[in-house]
């Protein structure tokens, strides 16, 4: 089972107000962003984590979606290719900040994009979405990668999502949690499933973090399946990052 015991995250900046959305819930608060980015910051230190903390870069209104910049493994790391024009200058000094912890870092280059948001670890396994941020090239490139150090991977057809893990999360032990599509696609039929109910499926990226599973805040039923499930649960307050189509997971690189 996966323990994690550093995390990389990034500030929110001002300009978050003016993030990539497909949502219809208004313009986030800068102020309260940074709150509830100060405590999910909290509760990751509280369940053992070391934190790295970027300064916030104005010039890039989505980069406190730091999970989109790089994969984290617990062998290399892949510095990635946003697939949105506005977000591929996040990435930059992003092979140095990663050369602190690993001994290799790779990058996906174009014409290949990929977005980490796309890649759902389950294991030695590599769930890979093929999204509007994710083309066919980014996840060759990828594929190749995990090759080289003994894993592998398969790549999934996305239609009305984001990224993969907008719709399905692991949380370890042979469980994922799903929503819409996912719920009966046949890459998943192995797997324990713990189903989200339309009206939650924002709660569908929910996150394993070392024993507990963080579900965002204001979604009972889908804590409550996943408690039944023999998880404990910590909910945190993710409403100014819903509103920029971010996830508990978009907002930390975890290895």
């Amino acid at each position: 089972m996966t323990r994690f015991r550093k995390a990389i995250l990034k500030s929110p900046c001002p300009s978050i107000v003016n993030g990539i959305t497909t949502a219809s819930l208004g313009k986030p608060v800068f102020e309260t962003a940074l709150a509830q980015h100060i405590k999910y910051r909290e509760l990751l230190s509280e369940l053992g984590l070391e934190i790295k903390l970027l300064e916030a870069d104005d010039r890039f209104p989505d980069s406190v979606f730091i999970e989109d910049a790089a994969l984290c493994t617990n062998q290399f790391a892949v510095v990635s290719s946003p697939g949105a024009e506005s977000r591929r200058g996040e990435t930059e000094g992003f092979s140095q900040i990663l050369g602190e912890f690993f001994g290799t870092v790779y990058e996906i280059n174009l014409p290949g994009t990929l977005e980490p948001g796309d890649v759902m670890m389950a294991g030695s396994h590599f769930f890979i979405g093929i999204s509007d941020r994710t083309n066919h090239n980014g996840a060759d490139q990828l594929l190749s990668i995990l090759k080289k150090h003994g894993f592998s991977g398969s790549k999934i057809e996305l239609k009305g999502l984001l990224h993969l893990k907008s719709g399905v999360s692991y949380l370890e032990q042979d469980t994922v949690v799903a929503a819409g599509k996912l719920e009966n696609h046949p890459a998943f039929a192995g797997f324990r499933k713990i189903i989200v109910p339309d009206n939650e499926s924002y709660a569908a990226n929910s996150l394993w973090m070392n024993d507990t599973v963080l579900v965002p805040e204001g979604f009972p039923v889908t804590q409550e399946r996943i408690e039944k499930a023999g998880y404990t649960t910590a909910t945190l307050n993710m409403s100014e990052f819903r509103k920029v189509d971010g996830g508990l997971s978009c907002l930390s690189l975890r290895f």
